[in-house]
């Protein structure tokens, strides 16, 4: 178990394959990089070093409860490179980790090569959806943790997703992102997004990654991302906010070809 200090953090992340790295970066939810990134980073280690870590909210990470920051958050996966001397990296967030992601490229431009960003999000004060969905997740969170569970898969996932794999499968999902304490900070830090000002600042080579049938995050937050991040490219893959389950293959594709020049 591998950890690293960071002001009142201990921040746990797992490091394996051998080669140029590429760091993962976890939305919401205290299962944290286990479950996010179980069925990707394996692939994504044939030649390279796959880092995952577990920022603040997540299980196998301890610090203060105080509310979460994307500064601080940051500051965690930054921890993370310069402990695991692997930098500069490719960096890709997702959903609550594209922010993060961002804010590491504009803040630490030594550290990060290439950055990718996955059904993304710059700012959520002026956007009445988003904000309207974190604040049912709140409520749910506290009131009714099946409901929330079924919420955030019915937004997680594309509807014709859910449907193929049927009533029984789509019920084994409903647990997987259960409302404990650390999810809610994680929720409570989606409704307090913006990274608008750090954009313009981001010098890596960009690939923003936006998912045409994302309930949760719709697409035209990916497409605000990459207007935002001067010179970055753009791809949509036709699938729920989380693309890479859905489509692993198109996911993993993108990626190593995004990646693949050294």
């Amino acid at each position: 178990m591998t950890t690293v200090s960071v002001g009142n953090a201990r921040v746990h992340y797992t490091r394996t394959g051998t080669g140029p790295a590429v760091v993962l970066v976890h939305g919401t939810g205290s299962a944290g990089a286990g479950l996010t990134w179980g069925q990707i980073a394996p692939r994504l280690a044939d030649g390279r070093t796959v880092i995952t870590p577990d920022l603040s909210g997540t299980e196998l990470t301890d610090d203060d409860g105080a509310p979460l920051t994307v500064e601080g958050l940051a500051e965690q996966v930054v921890a993370v490179i310069e402990d695991a001397a692997v930098g500069p990296v490719d960096l890709l967030g997702f959903s609550m980790g594209s922010p993060v992601v961002a804010a590491v490229a504009a803040t630490r431009p030594d550290l990060v090569r290439r950055l990718i960003t996955v059904a993304g999000w710059a700012h959520t004060d002026s956007d009445e959806y988003l904000r309207n969905l974190f604040t049912l997740w709140q409520q749910l969170g506290t009131t009714d943790a099946q409901a929330f569970g079924r919420s955030v898969t019915m937004t997680g996932f594309s509807r014709s997703f859910l449907n193929s794999i049927g009533r029984d499968e789509v019920e084994k999902l409903i647990p997987n992102m259960p409302p404990t304490p650390g999810t809610l900070r994680h929720v409570d830090l989606d409704l307090r997004v913006d990274v608008r000002h750090l954009l313009p600042k981001i010098q890596a080579t960009t690939l923003v990654i936006g998912c045409t049938q994302d309930v949760t995050v719709p697409v035209d937050h990916s497409r605000a991302l990459h207007a935002a991040i001067q010179g970055s490219a753009y791809a949509e893959i036709d699938a729920g906010h989380v693309a890479f389950f859905e489509k692993p293959d198109e996911f993993i594709k993108l990626v190593q070809d995004f990646i693949a020049p050294l």
